[in-house]
């Protein structure tokens, strides 16, 4: 008797997804609860498991649109499994439960690894033509195509090579070729959301300028040890998580967003942080960022990121935020418009930190600076909030001792 594995129901919202990937091909035996194949919807990749044992028939093909509960194959549960096939489950515990090598194993494997050293990587061969000009010219022999025999760099080689410098390797000259390629469920939703939260909101970006040099000479004297004691690296991003924490307290409206005829103030802050992923931008929430620590708010980062770059990361861990971070800076950016991450309000853009001179009491200093610009829907937040918050960020992150409880210590002593 055949079993029917369906798309199942992932959120209220999502009617259909994209099998982007079979783990399992056609016709061959899975276990139960195996891995069968990968299916994308509008927010997260997710996976598919084989119900019963047996011999797997493939209905739906890659890259194949599918609605909720549309077959994507059927199992054969009545097949008998062919010999030499093992259950997986079983597999892995036989080799977590290994056992432990005699000394004299322990020793002929030291001694079989040395024999079994790898070989050096052979060098590229030139003729003494090409190898002259080659070292004139300073060329990187990684960039020449050899046509010699045995992968010999001729003279013609590196004479190509210098007449078309910007010519990537294995790439045809004049090349016209064009490779079609379906856009991607991720991807659609990407779009329409940009799309519209610029046609849909009153989006105004205010800039200003953030001097580093505090929070970098901070992580330099504590990094080791901060590392040491929580097992993870001190990062700007719980810096600015928790600098725009406070802020938002400071500025509820910032924090809120329009519900039909409504304004919702969150008193929680719930950090979205976006994510460059290999399927596209993806924006994860640290949720209650205001009650956690530096060390917490590092973890999460990481965890997330880790998720992301993975492709692991679930609807709930994507779903809302009242607040959203970007940091283009990891990729060089100097100064950028982010767009709101909608429903919310708001959005921080972080950018490269750039040494240059700054006037400081009437002298030119070099500083390590940073643009940071708040995009923010001006229906909800007037140009005194938007600025405000911004200022307020700045001054935070230019004495970070104020992220401690969110004022200036000598202002807090004196009641000020």
């Amino acid at each position: 008797m055949a079993v029917d594995i369906k798309v199942p129901t992932i959120g209220e919202s999502i009617s259909e997804v994209t099998l982007t990937k079979w783990i399992k091909k056609d016709g061959e035996w899975v276990n139960r609860d195996e891995v069968i194949a990968e299916l994308e919807s509008e927010k997260a990749t997710f996976e598919i498991n084989a119900e019963k044992a047996g011999i797997l028939h493939t209905i739906a093909k890659e890259d194949d649109t599918l609605k909720i509960g549309d077959v994507v194959c059927t199992i054969d549960d009545t097949a008998e499994k062919p010999a030499g096939v093992s259950d997986s489950k079983a597999e892995e515990k036989v080799q977590e439960v290994k056992p432990e090598a005699k000394p004299a194993d322990k020793e002929s494997n030291k001694i079989s690894t040395e024999e079994k050293k790898p070989e050096p990587l052979k060098e590229t061969k030139a003729s003494p033509v090409a190898a002259a000009i080659l070292a004139d010219k300073k060329i990187d022999i990684s960039k020449v195509t050899p046509t010699g025999s045995h992968g010999k760099i001729l003279k013609n080689d590196v004479l190509e090579a210098l007449s078309n410098p910007g010519r990537l390797l294995g790439k045809q000259l004049f090349s016209r070729e064009e490779k079609p390629q379906k856009i991607s469920n991720l991807r659609r939703t990407i779009s329409r959301r940009l799309v519209e939260a610029k046609n849909s909101t009153a989006m105004l970006t205010t800039f200003n300028e953030v001097d580093m040099s505090a929070i970098m000479d901070l992580r330099s004297k504590y990094k080791e040890t901060f590392k040491k004691t929580h097992e993870v690296n001190l990062g700007f991003m719980s810096f600015f998580t928790k600098a725009v924490c406070f802020a938002l307290q400071e500025w509820p409206a910032v924090n809120s967003k329009i519900d039909g005829d409504n304004i919702i103030y969150h008193e929680f802050c719930d950090i979205s942080i976006a994510v460059s992923s290999p399927k596209g931008l993806v924006v994860p929430v640290i949720r209650n960022a205001e009650s956690m620590s530096m060390a917490e708010i590092e973890k999460e980062v990481v965890q997330l990121a880790v998720k992301a770059r993975e492709s692991k990361l679930t609807i709930e861990e994507m779903t809302g935020g009242t607040f959203t971070i970007t940091n283009g800076g990891i990729f060089g950016s100097l100064m950028s418009t982010p767009i709101l991450n909608i429903p919310q309000s708001a959005i921080l853009g972080m950018h490269n930190i750039v040494e240059r001179p700054v006037a400081i009491k009437g002298q030119v200093v070099i500083r390590p600076m940073m643009y940071i610009a708040l995009s923010y829907d001006h229906r909800v937040i007037d140009g005194r909030e938007s600025v405000s918050f911004l200022v307020r960020v700045k001054e935070m992150l230019e004495s970070p001792e104020q992220l401690l409880f969110g004022k200036d210590p000598v202002k807090a002593l004196l009641q000020l």
